[in-house]
């Protein structure tokens, strides 16, 4: 595993070292690590949920919606097959 060394303001680094004295963690490095996969994951769903903004304009215009013609759908048997 590789070491970096990060400089943190006094206030921030407190807070760090908290997060390890409440248990919650063994030590500052895992509380970074699980800050890091946070942000990882959290950039990945934006970056999925992009995706789909862009799929849903590139697929052309809108077309009209009929409620009362979807909920009529909606209440029909499903097929069980």
């Amino acid at each position: 595993m590789a070491t970096m060394n990060v400089s943190l303001p006094d206030p921030m680094k407190d807070w760090v070292e908290s997060r390890s004295d409440d248990g919650r963690f063994s030590n500052a490095s895992d509380y970074v690590r699980h800050l890091i996969r946070k942000d990882q994951e959290r950039e990945a769903a934006l970056a999925a949920f992009q995706s789909e903004i862009t799929l849903g304009v590139e697929s052309g215009p809108a077309r009209p919606f009929d409620s009362a013609a979807f909920k009529a759908r909606m209440r029909e048997p499903h097929d069980a097959s």
